[in-house]
């Protein structure tokens, strides 16, 4: 069993999810693969779906009242950001002075979640390849937060990929600009990639294809590798051929790195406004 697997069926008390979403439910999927015992999980959420709804008949709680389950150990709070103010309402009956308020949502700050919820809150921010076990969470504690509490958050936001932890809440609209909306950017790159395939020749069938392998295989060597990405950057060059060639274009003064920094910070200002 690894460290997080650990900590995570070790961590005592009932865990409650509020949302069970894509993001909230990859969560679930991943503590219950992980050895978190059913019984230990209540899922709150009005409209679930019939795979969530599904696992009542493993023992996980669904939409119990407050008054049968009392204050719990752990909330993680997986609704829409938009729905929180309304939800978090209700949600405040299974929260007590020490319970662990976990946040994915976007653009909800720390000061938010402790007015609302109450609780000692860690603020997420997620992204969509935690899907499939392969994304990142930037995690940043409230100072009441414990270290036991800080190792159980750790455990439940790793069920899904990798987690990185700050303590400068302002980083989090950098965050949610560069990794929470990022998987979005290099979707873009495959859909552009195979359009420029299409106008230089290929058939769109194929430029799609190739497209959409190119990226995604490039993004597992990516993975694999402890190369850094200008590394294999520059394996993928010969001087003077065909990738130096479309490179001169893509790292001219007007290309990708002007594009993106502007890209960036327009991301990091609408969330900074959203937080308002």
């Amino acid at each position: 069993m690894n460290t997080s697997s650990s900590a995570l069926t070790n961590a005592a008390g009932t865990i409650a999810l509020a949302g069970a979403g894509k993001m909230g439910g990859a969560m679930l999927t991943g503590w219950l693969a992980q050895g978190l015992a059913p019984e230990r999980v209540v899922v709150i959420d009005p409209f679930m779906s019939p795979d969530i709804a599904a696992l009542a008949a493993k023992g996980v709680r669904l939409n119990p009242s407050a008054s049968d389950v009392g204050t719990v150990d752990t909330l993680v709070v997986a609704v829409k950001p938009q729905s929180f103010r309304e939800a978090g309402a209700a949600l405040k009956a299974f929260v007590g002075p020490s319970t662990l308020v976990v946040s994915i949502m976007a653009g909800t700050t720390i000061a938010a979640l402790e007015e609302v919820c109450g609780g000692r809150v860690v603020r997420a921010m997620p992204n969509t390849p935690a899907a499939i076990g392969r994304g990142i969470t930037v995690a940043v504690p409230a100072k009441s937060v414990t270290s036991a509490q800080r190792t159980t958050t750790d455990a439940l936001l790793k069920a899904t990929g990798l987690v990185e932890w700050v303590d400068d809440e302002s980083l989090m609209d950098a965050v949610t600009a560069v990794s929470g909306s990022g998987p979005a950017y290099v979707f873009l790159l495959a859909e552009e990639l195979a359009r420029a395939g299409v106008a230089a020749g290929l058939p769109e069938q194929l430029a799609t294809t190739l497209a959409r392998a190119t990226v995604a295989g490039s993004g597992e060597l990516l993975h694999r590798s402890d190369l850094p990405s200008a590394t294999l950057r520059q394996n993928v060059t010969s001087p003077g051929g065909t990738t130096a060639a479309a490179l001169e274009v893509l790292m001219a003064n007007d290309g990708m790195q002007p594009l993106m920094t502007r890209a960036i910070a327009a991301a990091t200002r609408r969330s900074k406004e959203l937080a308002k």
